[in-house]
């Protein structure tokens, strides 16, 4: 019995390291090739956020909606859902950039940073514990 299990087990694994391709679907779409990004995204925990909060020369950009950003968000972070958005990017592209949007299900902060990369930036970091991993940990945040 134990071994007929183990050679399912087996089995399945061979069958997923043998496939060259990642495929992606959800939301009712077909399946398709995952996508492949150019750029690695350099994530940034709360701990090492919260010790940046205030200092000169760190920028911060909330990727959320309207409305979520309305309820709270980093002290001194900037709203990013704007046409305009590369308008609010430092000149220095060496400045450092911090992206959060809601939680860790949540890309648009992602998305976001991989843009700004595209752009040339250099030292951009993505937080995936976003705004409500925030303030689960009880730390400070600003209203507009």
């Amino acid at each position: 019995m134990m071994k007929k299990g183990l050679s399912k087990l087996l089995g399945t694994l061979l069958i997923l390291v043998s496939s060259s391709h990642c495929f992606a679907g959800g939301g009712g779409s077909e399946m398709a090739p995952a996508p492949r990004y150019e750029h690695q995204l350099n994530t940034i925990t709360m701990q090492e956020v919260a010790m940046l909060v205030g200092k000169k020369d760190v920028y911060f950009f909330d990727v959320n909606t309207l409305e979520l950003w309305a309820e709270g968000f980093i002290p001194g972070a900037v709203y990013f859902n704007v046409k305009d958005w590369k308008k609010l990017l430092p000149k220095n592209k060496d400045a450092q950039m911090i992206f959060y949007c809601a939680n860790r299900l949540c890309n648009a902060s992602e998305i976001a940073a991989r843009m700004v990369m595209k752009l040339g930036y250099t030292n951009v970091r993505q937080m995936p514990d976003g705004i409500y991993g925030w303030r689960l940990a009880n730390r400070v945040t600003e209203k507009p």
